[in-house]
């Protein structure tokens, strides 16, 4: 079916096509999508879903991922890019914006956005991101509870509650696999271990976590950057790449305009472009004519 103003599938069909993704042992690929345009590209190239990162709203509000972001701003980029696609969206909750019991009503609010999964992570409110010094983790015990919130709250049990911890750059790698194992026990449906170093350490956690694993290939950060066939190798179920397409797309803004600054034209820049003819396409601006033009197709009789 064509997709006209927005993705034929129903939020319940993505959270079963996301169950079954994570149950394949095939490693399901999600590049972050910064906007619904992005996601639809995302889809059109065979990805098995499309990730929300919380830094990269940030950014692109223009602040800091240091936890300013509130739950109206996550679900309304969240609802936008979910609505366009026929692909799974995970999305990231930060801590839950608040106490347990805040937790929970980010469940609610991200289901009736059409989202297909939500990670909540173990720091401190407010949070930063997980690939900087000086972030803190809150006792397993406060977490569990976070957990237990948000699971307890979902009324589609479809929705996948991934937890995340940050606890392997503070209290070791060890001490990580403890939380992640709580986290299991509080409810959470998938782990989400950031900053581990190495390919050794992503083998150690896969080997003490059965439930399914996320792997953050996010660049320039602590983790060393491994193929998504050596992830699904190791056992892991999902990789993100949550900054990526900002970095690029922000790359290419930046070196245009400084042409456009020293140059005064665009003209040098028309290979590097997206052809008009191309967004067309990926817009799918023949569906929306044939739409059209099947609805506005009779005449006002003359009185």
């Amino acid at each position: 079916m064509s997709r006209v103003i927005s993705a034929p599938s129903a939020p319940a069909e993505k959270r079963i096509a996301f169950r079954k993704g994570l149950a394949s042992g095939k490693i399901q690929r999600l590049p972050g999508a910064f906007s619904p345009l992005v996601a639809m590209q995302v889809q059109q190239l065979g990805f098995e879903g499309v990730y929300v990162s919380g830094a990269v709203l940030s950014a692109d509000l223009g602040l800091p991922d240091i936890g300013l972001t509130t739950l109206t701003e996550v679900a309304g980029r969240g609802q936008q890019i979910a609505r366009v696609i026929d692909l799974p969206t995970l999305i990231d909750a930060d801590t839950g914006f608040g106490e347990p019991m805040s937790a929970a009503r980010t469940v609610t609010v991200l289901e009736d956005a059409g989202i297909a999964g939500a990670h909540f992570e173990d720091q401190v409110n407010p949070k930063r991101c997980g690939h900087l010094d000086g972030k803190a983790v809150v006792p397993t015990g406060e977490m569990v509870q976070r957990i237990r919130a948000a699971v307890s709250a979902r009324r589609d049990p479809n929705f996948v509650i991934c937890a995340r911890t940050d606890a392997r750059a503070l209290e070791g790698l060890d001490a990580a696999i403890d939380r992640a194992k709580a986290y299991i026990d509080a409810g959470a449906d998938m782990i989400f271990t950031e900053a581990l170093a190495d390919e050794a350490e992503f083998e150690k956690f896969r080997a003490c976590v059965a439930v399914p694993l996320l792997a953050n290939m996010t660049e320039f950060g602590k983790s060393e950057l491994l193929s998504a066939q050596t992830l699904e190798n190791l056992g892991y179920n999902v990789v993100i790449y949550p900054v990526t397409t900002l970095r690029i797309a922000m790359q290419a803004v930046e070196n245009g305009l400084r042409t456009i600054a020293e140059t005064g034209t665009q003209e040098s820049l028309l290979d590097t472009m997206q052809h008009r003819a191309r967004l067309y396409e990926l817009l799918q601006y023949e569906n929306y004519n044939e739409f059209d033009t099947g609805i506005f197709n009779f005449t006002v009789a003359e009185s």
